[in-house]
């Protein structure tokens, strides 16, 4: 795989990505810092998201920590990025959690998380990110899933929380068009991450995952991000209100085994 993950030029905008410190949301953050952005890094530990911008000046990488389920510190955040750089034309909404199982098997304290992270920060970062979007003209992606438009087995918790995602990013993109806001998501299938480790370190549970990938392999995070930055650029300029697949080919099938 090439190093370099986009050819578009990011040179003089300012970017915003939550949970920037694994996974898709890294992979994310690098690839904006590789054309030429200024960005902001977030989540709830430092440690990690130092190691997403070493070796990039403090006037074009900035960490900032912050717990997005928390709309005091969201707004905070968005503020913090505005104050530093001036303005902020591109966010990502990428920080998530995850909870399986039967519905009556997750636990309370596990369903408020899940909500709170997934569903919760998505609105705190929407509400105190889009006013600033209208002034610089700037554009919003949400990390969002396959598993927002249709059913997992053992993940009606987490399938509900992405649904949320995805129609937000649809609702939002109706009402803040008219303002020169764009809105788009991104829905990734399974990909291999801190958060799927679980399944892809475990062979046979992999196996079952792949069979469904048209391209037969799991997705990597450095498949994403090219697909987050295209949503971001000029070249997109005419698409908001989308919800682009990422995902080898998982929803290509009707879900039926192979003949």
């Amino acid at each position: 795989m090439a190093e370099k993950s986009t050819t578009h030029d990011f040179t003089g905008s300012v970017v915003l990505v939550t949970g920037a410190g694994s996974g898709i949301g890294a992979a994310v953050a690098r690839a904006f810092l590789d054309a030429g952005a200024t960005v902001a890094v977030t989540g709830r530990r430092r440690e990690p998201l130092e190691e997403v911008v070493a070796g990039h000046p403090d006037e074009r990488a900035a960490v900032l920590t912050a717990d997005v389920s928390d709309g005091a510190q969201v707004r905070d955040l968005v503020a913090g990025v505005v104050e530093r750089f001036g303005r902020v034309d591109v966010v990502v909404s990428n920080a998530a959690a995850y909870a399986g199982g039967e519905v009556t098997d997750v636990a309370d304290e596990d369903w408020e998380h899940l909500r709170a992270t997934n569903v919760d920060g998505f609105f705190h970062l929407a509400k105190a990110a889009l006013p600033h979007l209208e002034a610089s003209g700037g554009t919003l992606v949400a990390v969002s899933s396959v598993s927002g438009d249709r059913g997992d087995w053992g993940q009606a918790t987490y399938n509900a929380t992405k649904a949320a995602i995805t129609n937000f990013v649809r609702s939002l993109a109706l009402d803040w068009g008219p303002r020169g806001v764009r809105l788009n998501a991104v829905a990734p299938a399974f990909t291999r991450t801190p958060l799927t480790q679980g399944v892809w370190s475990d062979e046979d549970a992999l196996a079952t995952m792949v069979e469904r990938v048209a391209l037969g392999r799991p997705g990597e995070p450095e498949d994403v991000a090219p697909a987050v930055l295209w949503l971001a650029s000029d070249a997109a300029r005419y698409v908001t209100g989308a919800v682009l697949p990422v995902d080898g080919g998982t929803s290509a099938s009707t879900g039926q085994g192979r003949g």
